[in-house]
C-alpha cells in the first residue's frame, strides 16, 4: 500500500518562485525583443524618409538647356578641319524645382574619342549669369534665370576641337543627382567667316 506524499509550505513557496523567476524572465526577454524592434522600425522609417526625399529632388530637380550653340573655328586650333573649339548651354530650372547649385554640379561629357567629368571648382566648364538673382552665375533660384554654361574644347577632343558632322552628349547632374542630357551637333558644313553656330 502506497503512501500517501504531502506537500507541506516549503514546497509550495519553492514552486511560486520559481515560476515568478521564469515570468521575470520572459518579461525581461520580451521587453529587450521589443526595444530592439522600435529601433529598427525606426531606422528604417529614418532611412525611408531619407530616400523618398532624394528621390522627390533627383525627379524634381531639373535643369532644361533652351539654347545651345558653339564657338566656330574655320581652322581647328593645332588642326586643318573647321569645327567647334567651345560649347555655350543657356539653361534654366524647371518648374517646381528646387535652387540648382550649379557650383556644385558636374557635367559628364561624351563623343566619339573621349569621357570626362568636368566640374566647376578645376575649371572643367564656367558659368555666367544672364539674368538678375543668379548669384553670379552659380545658382537657379526662379524658373525665369537663365545662365550660361561655356564648356571649352580645349584637352578634350583631337585638335582642341569637335570637327564639323561629330557629335557629343553632354550630361548635366545636379546636387541632388538629377539628370539631364543634351545632345550636341556640330553642322557638316559651315562658312569660313562663321563665329556662332547652332548645336
Amino acid at each position: 500500500m502506497l503512501g500517501n506524499t504531502t506537500q507541506d509550505e516549503t514546497d509550495r513557496g519553492q514552486v511560486g518562485i520559481g515560476t515568478l523567476i521564469v515570468f521575470i524572465a520572459m518579461v525581461l526577454v520580451a521587453a529587450i525583443a521589443a526595444g530592439v524592434l522600435i529601433n529598427t522600425a525606426g531606422s528604417l522609417q529614418s532611412q525611408a524618409s531619407d530616400t523618398g526625399t532624394e528621390t522627390q529632388q533627383a525627379v524634381a530637380n531639373q535643369v532644361e538647356v533652351v539654347h545651345a550653340h558653339g564657338t566656330a573655328s574655320a581652322t581647328a586650333i593645332g588642326g586643318e578641319d573647321p569645327g567647334v573649339t567651345d560649347l555655350h548651354l543657356v539653361v534654366k530650372k524647371s518648374a517646381g524645382s528646387d535652387v540648382i547649385d550649379l557650383s556644385s554640379m558636374t557635367i559628364q561629357y561624351t563623343s566619339e574619342s573621349t569621357s570626362e567629368t568636368l566640374d566647376l571648382e578645376s575649371g572643367g566648364f564656367t558659368t555666367d549669369g544672364l539674368t538678375d538673382g543668379t548669384n553670379g552665375g552659380e545658382a537657379l533660384t526662379d524658373t525665369k534665370d537663365r545662365i550660361q554654361i561655356d564648356i571649352p574644347l580645349a584637352g578634350l577632343e583631337a585638335n582642341d576641337a569637335l570637327a564639323t558632322g561629330s557629335s557629343a552628349t553632354v550630361e548635366l547632374v545636379d546636387q541632388s543627382g538629377a539628370q539631364f542630357s543634351y545632345g550636341v551637333t556640330v553642322p557638316a558644313t559651315f562658312d569660313d567667316d562663321a563665329t556662332v553656330v547652332m548645336v
